[in-house]
């Protein structure tokens, strides 16, 4: 007999998500407060600085339990399962790879360069092994995430992707994008049931163009500004024993605004790129074929949130960072949401029958936390 838990509905608000709100959609959200995480986040700050960081996997341990819980769908928050010695010991096996690397390539150069080749192919094998671990750790109405990517595809969406990005000015990054949402959503797994993701590149570019738009406004912008001031930089340029010194003070100030600028121009386009991705990538994902997942972000709103947030957090040495964490974490989760094809009750009974295949073996001997 399967048991049909009622499960609380959540309204979407009219013309969320657009056509795709029609139906049984469920928007997550965040329970979580600043004032909770600051208790939270100001004793991992301390304890990692009396521990000199050993800490710090204990603390990554207390700090997504609080954000996975706090997290909510129907009702339900997710939860996070890993200890911090699991941790701990992942990161003592790469910084241990690491440091063994150093000493070779110093004192026997051959074998330091078979090492650092040999990086190149374990860092993708690491990385699936990091998302793998990062989805067995986390569940949601007591069933396991999974995650089956193999490193060859780790290869391609990690390391030859962001290359053939840099080397083409970004011109190809759309491709690359495509090709980790699909590495990432196309293997993750849920109960047994696959996720599975296809993002358009057409999509992707059209975001891409809106941020390539902000990088040449605002180049232009400075341009103009050095422009109006080309006498000035050429004389700096060309003798700058010619311009006295309070020029020379107004023109370290301009050189400094300029810098500011450009990295205020260049975050800028990489959050509005980086918005715009998560939601063509994940309205583009369905789960076990036929749910779909949605994000409706706002790309303005969402480089404001993290443009202000760093701002916030830097003026407050720090003491705003949990603040900031919870603005962030509630406005994305508000804007992320589910749209079903049949009762969500009698989904998540027949999912939790099934129950999940991740073994406890497995728990016991993985670490590595590079993020999912």
């Amino acid at each position: 007999m399967v048991l049909v838990e009622p499960l609380p509905a959540q309204s979407v608000g009219q013309g969320s998500f657009g056509r795709a709100a029609e139906g049984n959609v469920q928007r997550l959200s965040f329970t979580g407060s600043a004032g909770e995480y600051f208790g939270i986040w100001i004793v991992n700050i301390l304890l990692t600085i009396i521990t000199l960081g050993i800490y710090s996997a204990w603390a990554k341990v207390r700090r997504n339990r609080y954000f996975y819980g706090n997290t909510v769908l129907l009702g339900r928050g997710f939860e996070y399962h890993a200890r911090g010695g699991q941790i701990l010991i992942g990161r003592l096996i790469v910084f241990a790879y690491l440091v063994l690397y150093n000493v070779m390539l110093t004192f026997v150069p051959f074998v330091g360069i078979v090492l650092g080749v040999a990086l190149l192919f374990l860092v993708p094998w690491l990385l699936t092994r990091g998302l793998r671990f990062s989805a067995r750790v986390t569940s949601y109405r007591n069933v396991r995430f999974d995650f089956v990517g193999r490193a060859g595809g780790a290869f391609l969406a990690f390391i030859v992707g962001p290359v053939l990005a840099a080397i083409t000015l970004g011109i190809l990054a759309p491709l690359a994008s495509r090709w980790t949402h699909r590495y990432i959503g196309s293997n993750l797994r849920y109960g047994g049931k696959s996720f599975s993701t296809n993002p358009s590149v057409g999509a992707i570019y059209r975001t891409w163009g809106i941020s390539a738009a902000v990088i040449v406004l605002g180049l232009l912008i400075v341009g103009f500004i050095a422009f109006l001031n080309l006498a000035i930089v050429m004389t700096a340029v060309e003798n700058p024993d010619l311009l006295p010194p309070e020029m020379q003070v107004s023109l370290g100030l301009l050189a400094a605004l300029a810098y500011v600028l450009i990295l205020a121009i260049f975050g800028t386009a990489a959050l509005v790129y980086r918005a715009g991705v998560r939601n063509v990538a994940w309205s583009a994902t369905t789960f076990d074929g036929k749910h779909r997942l949605l994000s409706d972000l706002s790309r303005p709103r969402y480089a404001w949130i993290a443009v202000s947030n760093f701002a916030v957090t830097l003026v407050t040495l720090g003491l705003m960072r949990p603040w900031a964490a919870v603005r962030m974490a509630r406005y994305i989760n508000e804007h992320t949401g589910v749209r079903f094809e049949a009762s969500v009750g009698e989904i998540f009974s027949a999912i939790a029958q099934e129950g999940s295949a991740v073994g406890a073996e497995f728990m016991d001997m993985e670490g590595f936390d590079f993020g999912f």
